[in-house]
């Protein structure tokens, strides 16, 4: 951020420089994925990712149902809802426990299905799944496949490739140690140049600095899903940490977190808190959700003793990352016991 800065007051608006950190970022989020650069379009939010991916769809025959789960983050939810105004039909995968059985997802995804939208790992506790499996599932109905992977891309490892995801957004805030404003859309790009979003700006044209008002060319591949003038810091940020993120790898940070995953459960068991989050290791990422119910009140409190937690509706959400140690971990879970009783 400090070479952002640096750059404005040396030379006011770099156009060559700020685009060419944009390009940077994207090559190094394609680089997290096994994705290549002109699969990766840059956006604002995973909501408007989310939101430009609709925009491109079409629900005006018998295939227009939206499958989305009663687990997904409630931004991207909002976004399919909206589409019942252009014909969509919605249907919500229920959960159970927690969790989703992956034959929920049989019972929901028929031949009208158009899409299907869910989140790698939950936001409220953990929960990971099995893209790859949810992903052969949705194909043989003849289905896309959206993932929001925002709780997940930093701390698990992502192949969108041998997945087979067609669609996938994360945004830098979380894991990749970036800041509010810059998100990632990944396009399969045998896909993409098939779509034509409506939700659009000059960054998706084929030449910008044409600046033909009058001409509606779409980019080829992912980068036609690119918007308005993209948030230049952000992508110095993003870079950045992607940057550090690829350089220690992913596995290697997955595999750490899978230990502090382990701890923070028998731990928290131990002090005879109640688990929110899979007990399952190959069904839960980095977060650990302890059951808590007043849990907006303990968030405060432990943020005004030095501790970052979240509260999300009746759980404290745990979410260390590569550089917390299992000690500040234990701290955590006493001082959230402490102030529930």
């Amino acid at each position: 951020m400090k070479e952002y800065t640096d750059g404005w007051l040396a030379e006011g608006m770099d156009w060559t420089a700020w685009v060419d950190r944009v390009e940077m970022a994207k090559q190094s989020f394609a680089t997290l994925i096994n994705a290549s650069s002109d699969e990766i379009a840059v956006l604002p939010s995973v909501s408007l990712a989310a939101a430009a991916v609709a925009s491109a769809l079409h629900f005006t025959t018998p295939r227009n149902k939206i499958v989305t789960t009663e687990m997904d983050f409630p931004s991207i939810g909002h976004v399919w809802l909206a589409q019942q105004s252009r014909g969509a039909q919605i249907a919500f995968v229920p959960s159970e426990n927690n969790e989703i059985p992956i034959e929920f997802y049989d019972q929901c995804v028929d031949e009208q299905t158009l899409i299907v939208s869910m989140s790698h790992v939950a936001y409220y506790n953990g929960l990971k799944q099995d893209l790859k499996q949810i992903s052969s599932l949705v194909h043989d109905k003849g289905a896309r496949l959206f993932v929001d992977a925002y709780q997940s891309a930093g701390c698990v490892a992502i192949d969108v490739k041998e997945m087979d995801v067609d669609f996938l957004a994360a945004g830098a805030q979380k894991y990749l140690l970036g800041i509010p404003g810059i998100a990632f859309l990944y396009v399969k790009k045998e896909l993409a140049d098939e779509l034509q979003p409506s939700i659009t700006g000059w960054f998706g044209r084929i030449d910008p600095f044409s600046f033909d008002v009058k001409s509606l060319d779409y980019a080829e591949g992912t980068r036609r899903f690119d918007t308005g003038t993209p948030p230049m810091i952000n992508a110095y940020a993003a870079n950045a940490a992607l940057e550090l993120m690829n350089q220690i790898g992913v596995n290697r940070i997955e595999s750490y977190l899978n230990e502090l995953s382990n701890f923070a459960i028998s731990y928290g068991q131990e002090k005879g808190l109640a688990i929110a989050s899979p007990l399952d290791l190959k069904r839960k990422a980095a977060n650990t959700a302890f059951q808590c119910p007043d849990a907006s009140r303990i968030e405060l409190k432990m943020r005004e003793r030095g501790v970052i937690v979240s509260a999300r509706n009746d759980v404290i959400r745990m979410a260390p990352h590569f550089y917390n140690k299992k000690e500040e971990v234990a701290l955590a879970i006493d001082m959230l016991c402490e102030l529930k009783s």
